[in-house]
């Protein structure tokens, strides 16, 4: 969310995940596995309104959990996580795996009934990095394709490596053999787009034309949105006839108890009462663990933290395990590195600063400022409204006050335009949230941190580092690939890039009458798959 995006996805997106269930489609299946439309059932969940439902626009996972139900591209992930067939139903890759031969089902429609083509690929792909759609997503997931860079810089009209040699053979030849590329395709940034529907008006996607399992059938801002089933869809069909979003309805887990929902997240006030092997509860909780990483970032182009002196003695005045415990209650895991455990390329031997206040003092006086009274104000940007910040922030605020004798202030931008609009108003730190698109180091490390990335918000750079994944991403050995990006990992932590502050995990109330419900690491719910049983309901 992702994974993004978070896939990608900002910080207020810990304390929001555990407010409300945040639940994007997976991996459709192949023709044997489509079954029959079954009763009229309808799924009911909380949610808020999607800053957009433009596939190549979106870039947070309350946007996605909407797009990846009405829209689909050539490739999902899999059940492990590996890329599998969606709209291609084969491919073949050619010339040393820099070409890719996409062969695409011809069953494939979008809800309107006109027949998805290659050329709608290729149309849809070089939409997103025309500069005049404003894409934030397109140089991260379509970068690699040949020509790619330069349609993005407006210096091109086409992207030169994708061809469509008929209806239904997609060619797309990219300019290095990467190992994650496959998995870039399971993005949103790459799904399949109407061009009548795109150039029907700016905000087109108010009424989309998409391929995926569901239909948007209603939207009323601020109330409700509805998707519905869509009958021809080329995969597993839905089981449920709609899915209703009650939108800003209420507290969710009061929604949840009351029947008015039938899935959620766990709020952290809660977890005693959901935990109690005697209570109601337990018997419907789902514990999913999740590939996310919550972080503090540096500016690190302006004072002060462009001293990496700094930067350490920030990071290793915060006690996280104090935090995880009390804040959280052991509802996420403190991080000391980047890669969330679990993820393909995880390292037991990365070495982390622990909390240590006095070291984090004796840094201040060896760093550039000589003294805590010499730094310039400093200001964190977080999501929110109201002036109302979080627990783990003012948690946060007061162990820097406590232990360096430092005034942080806090300073908010609207949740909906926070992660579009941290570039330009970040101020000298910021938190941040990230989920992972797909399962691999490359989505975190060279995503967040090497130089010329598009969501390195901090605006680190580092030439030992940006070598580092670059070879890590070429080598086609996987176990010397990720022991090049567990070295890059290291110079990261090494450097301060940024604070990590702790790893996610996912508690979910589910009613029993819900079957068919799994978030995946990267928090995405295959709602096709979900059934309502009406008759225990």
């Amino acid at each position: 969310m992702s994974h993004k995006r978070f896939n990608t996805i900002l910080a207020v997106a810990v304390t929001l995940s555990l407010l409300f269930l945040v639940p994007v489609s997976g991996c459709k299946t192949t023709p044997d596995e489509v079954t029959a439309p079954g009763k009229d059932e309808v799924l009911n969940l909380y949610g808020i309104d999607p800053h957009t439902l433009d596939p190549a626009i979106s870039a947070d996972s309350n946007s996605h959990q909407y797009v990846m139900q009405i829209f689909s591209g050539l490739l999902c992930l899999d059940d492990n996580m590996e890329p599998a067939p969606d709209i291609a139903n084969d491919w073949k890759v050619s010339n040393g795996g820099k070409t890719y031969t996409f062969y695409l089902r011809r069953d494939v429609t979008f809800h309107d009934g006109r027949t998805v083509t290659a050329a709608d690929f290729k149309y849809s792909w070089e939409r997103a990095c025309d500069p005049d759609t404003g894409s934030s997503t397109a140089a991260d997931y379509l970068s690699d394709i040949v020509g790619a860079k330069e349609m993005l810089a407006g210096e091109a009209s086409e992207i030169s490596g994708i061809r469509a040699r008929d209806d239904y053979t997609l060619e797309v030849t990219i300019d290095d053999p990467k190992s994650y590329f496959l998995y870039k395709l399971a993005y949103p940034t790459s799904f399949v787009v109407d061009r009548d529907n795109v150039e029907s008006g700016d905000e087109w996607w108010r009424k989309p034309n998409g391929t995926g399992p569901f239909t948007l059938g209603k939207w009323e801002k601020s109330n409700q949105l509805v998707l519905k089933r869509y009958g021809r869809y080329y995969g597993e069909r839905a089981k449920v006839s709609s899915v209703i979003f009650s939108l800003w309805g209420g507290v969710p887990l009061v929604l949840y108890e009351t029947g008015q929902i039938d899935i959620t997240g766990v709020p952290v006030i809660y977890k005693d009462k959901v935990t109690d092997e005697s209570g109601s509860f337990y018997r419907e909780l789902e514990i999913f663990p999740e590939f996310s990483f919550y972080y503090l970032g540096f500016d690190t182009t302006r004072p002060p933290f462009d001293d990496v002196n700094i930067r350490l003695a920030f990071t290793m005045a915060v006690d996280k395990e104090k935090l995880a415990s009390l804040v959280y209650r052991g509802m996420v895991e403190p991080a000391y590195g980047i890669l969330p455990p679990g993820l393909p390329g995880y390292g037991e031997g990365l070495k982390g600063f622990p909390f240590n206040p006095t070291r984090a003092r004796e840094l201040i006086s060896e760093s550039g400022y000589g003294d805590i009274s010499n730094l310039p104000p400093i200001t964190l940007t977080t999501a929110g409204y109201g002036g109302i910040v979080s627990q783990e922030l003012e948690a946060i605020v007061d162990q820097w006050r406590q232990n360096l004798g430092v005034e942080v202030a806090v300073r908010q931008l609207e949740p909906e335009r926070y992660i579009y609009n941290l570039t330009k108003e970040k101020d000298e730190t910021f938190d941040i949230g990230w989920i992972a698109d797909y399962p691999h180091p490359q989505s975190f490390l060279a995503l967040l941190f090497q130089s010329d990335a598009k969501h390195n918000y901090g605006e680190y750079s580092n030439p030992e580092v940006d070598t580092l994944l670059d070879t890590a991403g070429l080598e086609q050995d996987t176990e010397t690939s990720f022991a090049l990006y567990r070295q890059a990992e290291q110079l990261l932590v090494d450097d301060a890039a940024c604070l990590p502050l702790w790893f996610g995990k996912n508690y979910v109330l589910v009613k029993p009458y819900v079957t068919g419900y799994y978030l995946n690491p990267l928090g995405a719910a295959m709602l096709n798959k979900v059934s309502v049983d009406i008759e225990e309901k």
